[in-house]
């Protein structure tokens, strides 16, 4: 059988990725002021950023349940027998739910995989799921793999500013601006379902120092069990400047010399509740290194 992956634009993954790895994208919808935007396609992360500086309505939406059921049309009617299609995590968007429903319709030909994951975390699910299909896997089986291990994901990310949490309501006005006062930034993390605090922390190198200890805990605690060729140590942020980017992957490829960190921008609809300069790790279980 022909199975085809398919993810979506959250995932880190861009169009041209995709296509290079011989995977399918959906386009996560950005929405500014009254306008949306699918990323990659009318909106990148520099129309974002710049956004931002202006303070506009900002916020992130579900793909429209149309756009997705044309796309899996679209694959099926190309030469595909059955599709694997990996979310973001149900925990943190009704997407993938809303997907499963849709696929009922599908006769077996589409399996909507609830990977618990996003980002880096999300990107590693979906190279594990293509590695899974070029052996010969199917779309059922890939999608009991990666929910099996689903939550063997850690995420940590610290945002410079509060001012997109404070809109989307994760901080009261009165403790951002608190913070603000102070210096005071959070480092978030995402285990599989939901966003949670972590600690606070005075300054981003702090908060990088924090994160930085956070994997080493997970990876001598959580993931002890999990062989060193099994792991991946993966950095994203929201840097406008390559060269901080870049700065951030090779503190973190430095606190993990075992490790090939890389760096992925997060996407536009993560970005919309980071904010510009924010930095993030993850570290994940893969099916093979």
């Amino acid at each position: 059988m022909r199975t085809a992956i398919l993810t979506d634009t959250n995932s880190g993954i861009s169009i041209k990725k995709a296509r290079e790895l011989g995977i399918f994208i959906i386009p996560m919808p950005v929405v500014i002021g009254e306008n949306t935007y699918l990323e990659y396609q009318n909106i990148t992360h520099a129309d974002l950023y710049n956004a931002m500086r202006q303070h506009l309505d900002i916020s992130s939406t579900q793909p429209a349940p149309g756009f997705v059921t044309d796309l899996w049309d679209s694959i099926l009617s190309s030469g595909y027998d059955e599709i694997i299609y990996i979310p973001m995590s149900s925990g943190l968007s009704g997407s993938c739910c809303n997907a499963a429903v849709l696929a009922k319709d599908y006769g077996g030909k589409v399996y909507v995989a609830d990977n618990h994951r996003i980002s880096v975390t999300l990107e590693a699910s979906v190279l594990d799921a293509k590695h899974m299909a070029d052996c010969g896997l199917c779309a059922r089986e890939i999608k009991k793999r990666l929910e099996q291990h689903a939550y063997d994901a850690s995420i940590y990310v610290s945002v410079d500013s509060l001012e997109y949490l404070k809109k989307g309501g994760r901080i009261t006005p009165a403790a951002a601006a608190f913070a603000a006062v102070i210096n005071l930034k959070p480092v978030l993390t995402i285990q599989g379902d939901k966003l949670d605090s972590f600690a606070k922390m005075r300054g981003m190198r702090l908060c990088e120092k924090k994160m930085i200890e956070a994997v080493q805990s997970d990876i001598r605690t959580r993931f002890s069990d999990i062989p060193h060729p099994q792991l991946v140590i993966a950095t994203a942020g929201t840097f406008e400047n390559p060269a901080d980017a870049e700065s951030w992957r090779q503190i973190a490829q430095n606190a993990f010399p075992d490790y090939d960190v890389h760096y992925s921008p997060l996407s536009c609809s993560i970005a919309c509740h980071t904010g510009i300069n924010a930095a993030g790790i993850g570290v994940m279980r893969i099916e093979k290194k």
